[in-house]
């Protein structure tokens, strides 16, 4: 690959370019300081930056959060906290049920495999990256090289930083930085409120807007036993956000797609998103049939359940931006501009032309192979956590005996820590949830493969998918810690020697795998990623560079106003209030999903009923964002994302804030409902540094 340093210079002067309207997940190193200011009289110094940079937080398992309090405690949506809240819940304490509060340190339960990621500093590393794709090179070994340059650095930076490092591909290649996180891994259960609360109106009102959730919980962070001492962390705004105030957004976006070609876009229409609608409605009715059998089922689903309907409303929804002809034809539009203007200059057109058509071909190769990669490679066959297990060991065993640069990017030096947290954890796992997740998928995978599948046939060997799933899973002890320990210790001789029927399983399995993964990673990823970097800099050639790249659930700054919008003709305002729960309970008859717990019942009379719950703002967020702290000109905590409405769905591919509007729980509502319904005071003074009144004071 050509190295091109003066274009990546170019675009990071020119990143706090103007972009319509308050679209944009910033990078926290090229925030749009002037563009804020121009709009909102407003300008964020560097070290008003770095303070919100430092006290937020990842949460590993796919949200975002932040600290706020000196003594460790962070914050995040109950949805991203919930896998924790039902890890460390028994047949008896359903504290998804319950809720959970911790009223001293002593009571705070450890997650079994939480990770937090608190974002240190960032290098720019574009100039060692493409050093590695030398000219001459096939475009697989391209992306093998620079694959390889990647886990260098990454482990040259986590052997000297003792941090966790990652270098992240930006503008599809175009750039790379590395990212170098402080990571925490005990992570205590502080508070949660009730599911019936944090989830109120259910799937129904997922993605729609008015709501009335309290959708928070509270960890505390620990190391050597003690609680974190901090720095930094965000103080508590005396009030809440009101109409039109400047807001902030600082979160870890996972992924969008306004960047890609339209043969992606395409792609993603026709194939992967039909295909992963299909797989969640399958899983989603054997879990509901499996839930309503007994309660304690119902306990053990209802995680995958939530997780599969949101990601279904979800999908569904992006799907719609997909198949909507306007959009399309907006993003078809600009990419017939791009490579006009390439076509225009001979030397462009010789440097560049060729990139979008280069990707054609790689989508009409990943038509081809996506649905055997999906079911074998990416496991939407072998669904399940002792799958996944079966498949890091087995897979472990091999790449760990490899040169670091040489291994697929999850077993890299750098990444091990963390897959080995996650390996072995202590959660607990239920071999009947297990058994019908791995039945449900083979079904899947044996209609969609079709019988005469060579893997197919190799696993189900005249067999039914139930009969299969139930053998591995009741046979295996891979539900068990030391099991684990010792085949990882153990590695490619304890791998080839196991007669667990897990592992025999994936054992099976994983030459079809791996040679599914090399085509892909060789002849689709890599010749995206070479053709996609040429795109990105014929449009600064052409355009100038003035986006921010797409999501990569990496820390993002956000900005927007709280505004409400008009609807069907009406105006839709901007928040909802306490009073407004009660009485929306009301008007669904108070049945599940809209039944208010006993907490709030209880407290009804206590309550402020005009105290704001939730609100809206133009923020440009998405999937990943969950648990982002909203914050003030003055850096203070004025609520958290939560959610968007249904029209900011197609906000991966295009963003537009006429309706679109991300969905935040208040910061008062949040102190109304610790006070006056938790009685969590101890909790509530930490966060805000006042004592509550004692009754009958002035």
């Amino acid at each position: 690959m050509k190295r091109r340093l003066p274009i990546v210079l170019a675009i990071l002067c020119v990143l706090v370019s103007v972009s319509a309207a308050d679209e944009g997940m910033w990078l926290f190193n090229k925030a749009p300081k002037a563009k804020i200011k121009a709009k909102y009289g407003f300008e964020p110094s560097d070290a008003w930056l770095n303070h919100l940079q430092l006290s937020s937080v990842r949460f590993n398992n796919g949200g975002s959060g932040s600290f706020v309090s000196a003594d460790g405690l962070a914050f995040t949506n109950h949805h991203v906290g919930a896998e924790c809240i039902q890890q460390i819940s028994t047949k008896d304490k359903d504290y998804m049920k319950l809720g959970y509060y911790a009223k001293t340190q002593a009571e705070e339960a450890k997650c079994p495999d939480l990770e937090l990621n608190v974002l240190q500093e960032i290098d720019d590393v574009t100039a060692q990256v493409h050093a590695a794709a030398k000219p001459g090179m096939s475009v697989a070994d391209q992306g093998r090289a620079v694959r390889a340059a990647m886990s260098q650095i990454e482990q040259e930076c986590t052997e000297k930083t003792k941090l966790r490092c990652d270098v992240v591909t930006l503008y599809s290649g175009g750039m790379y930085n590395l990212y170098k996180y402080k990571k925490y891994t005990d992570v205590r259960l502080v508070f949660a409120p009730e599911f019936q609360t944090a989830f109120f109106g259910g799937d129904p009102d997922n993605f729609e807007y008015p709501r009335y959730d309290l959708d928070i919980t509270y960890f505390r962070v620990y190391e050597n036993d003690k609680p974190v001492h901090l720095e930094n962390y965000l103080k508590w705004a005396k009030a809440g956000a009101k109409e039109n105030d400047l807001i902030f957004v600082s979160g870890h976006p996972g992924r969008t797609d306004r960047l890609v070609a339209m043969s992606q876009l395409e792609f993603m229409r026709d194939v992967s998103y039909p295909f992963n609608l299909k797989m969640f409605r399958s899983r989603l009715d054997a879990l509901k049939a499996f839930a309503v059998q007994s309660p304690d089922n119902a306990r053990i689903a209802q995680e995958d359940i939530f997780g599969l309907e949101n990601s279904y409303k979800a999908i569904n929804g992006e799907e719609q931006g997909l198949k909507d002809s306007k959009l399309m034809s907006k993003k078809e539009a600009d990419e017939k501009k791009l490579r006009d203007g390439v076509n225009a200059d001979p030397k462009k057109k010789t440097e560049y032309g060729a990139a979008w058509d280069n990707i054609a071909g790689a989508m009409k190769l990943n038509r081809e192979i996506f649905v055997p990669v999906a079911y074998i490679e990416r496991r939407a066959g072998f669904a399940g956590t002792l799958t996944n297990i079966g498949r890091i060991l087995v897979r472990g065993a091999g790449e760990r005996k490899l040169p670091n640069a040489d291994r697929l990017r999850e077993f890299r030096d750098s990444a091990l820590p963390s897959l080995e947290q996650q390996l072995f954890s202590t959660a607990p796992i239920y071999k009947s949830l297990e058994a019908l997740l791995l039945a449900t998928s083979l079904k899947d995978m044996q209609q969609g493969l079709g019988n005469d599948n060579p893997v197919v046939k190799k696993v189900l060997n005249g067999k039914s998918a139930e009969e299969v799933a139930k053998a591995a899973v009741d046979g295996t002890k891979l539900d068990q810690v030391e099991v684990r320990k010792q085949l990882w210790e153990g590695g490619d001789a304890a791998i080839a020697a196991s007669t667990d029927p897990m592992i025999v399983l994936m054992r099976a399995i994983e030459p079809d795998a791996l040679s599914l993964r090399k085509k892909y990673d060789d002849e689709v990823d890599a010749v995206v990623r070479a053709n996609s970097t040429q795109i990105a800099k014929a449009r600064f050639d052409v355009n100038g560079f003035n986006d921010p790249p797409d999501a990569t659930f990496t820390l993002r700054l956000s900005y927007g106003a709280v505004k409400g919008y008009q609807q069907d003709g009406k105006q839709v305002p901007y928040f909802t209030t306490i009073g407004g729960a009660y009485q929306h309970a009301a008007e669904h008859g108070n049945k599940d999903p809209y039944e208010l717990p006993k907490s709030w019942i209880e407290a009804k009379s206590k309550l402020n009923s005009k105290t704001h719950l939730d609100y809206v703002t133009t923020a440009d967020i998405i999937g990943g964002n969950s648990g982002s702290p909203t914050v003030n000109k003055d850096g203070e905590v004025v609520g958290i994302v939560f959610d968007g409405n249904i029209q900011s769905l197609p906000w991966d591919f295009i963003f537009d804030e006429v309706q679109g509007r991300s969905v935040h729980v208040d910061s008062d509502g949040i102190i109304e409902a610790l006070r006056n319904i938790y009685h969590a005071d101890a909790l509530a003074n930490e966060l805000t540094g006042a004592q509550k009144k004692a009754a009958g004071a002035k």
